[in-house]
């Protein structure tokens, strides 16, 4: 079967933009083949699932890349540049869908644009962040090695580490699930 569809691609559904962030196909006993597309809203980040058949026909809309540098939160948004037209950007909880713990002054970050307007923020999977607080560092003593501490990072974020961590020390810290990924 030929499914017109893209993970990443923006389609227009009922007059708002959505973003599509996965789709299976799945067959039930003698019944067609029924594809079913999770989506998100590029408004407020809000995930939404529906079938194939109540998305057709598809409007697909053309989206392209930006970098975006940040500068400073602003109020209840969160102010980019583009950095190649210095243009200032003004971007919601629901456009930045919960990368704003990992967000650092002066650092760039590609965003998804339709026409001249950002959609989202597209965050790395692994962000390197430093130690600001934890405790003293210990080794864990015969088959423990799984014991884990609180630290406290640069951004506020509290994450569990491995014994062996101490202040300063930069990790990595996925920020998917917000979980230490390793030692940089």
């Amino acid at each position: 079967m030929h499914i017109p569809l893209k993970r990443g691609m923006l389609i227009r559904h009922e007059g708002h933009l959505y973003l599509v962030t996965d789709f299976e196909e799945r067959r039930t006993g003698k019944q067609r083949a029924t594809v079913h597309v999770a989506l998100r809203d590029t408004r407020d980040g809000h995930q939404v699932d529906r079938t194939l058949d109540r998305l057709e026909p598809l409007e697909e809309v053309p989206g392209a890349h930006h970098h975006l540098q940040y500068l400073y939160a602003g109020g209840e948004n969160w102010v980019f540049m583009d950095t190649e037209s210095f243009e200032q950007f003004e971007l919601n909880d629901g456009q930045l869908h919960g990368c704003q713990p990992f967000l650092k002054e002066g650092d760039t970050y590609r965003a998804l644009f339709a026409g001249e307007q950002p959609l989202s923020l597209e965050m790395p999977d692994v962000v390197a962040l430093k130690v600001t607080n934890t405790a003293p560092p210990t080794h864990a003593v015969g088959q423990q090695s799984s014991v884990m501490k609180e630290a406290e990072l640069e951004n506020g974020l509290e994450v569990r580490v491995p014994l062996f961590i101490k202040n300063d020390d930069t990790i990595r810290v996925n920020t998917i699930a917000k979980t230490y990924m390793g030692k940089e």
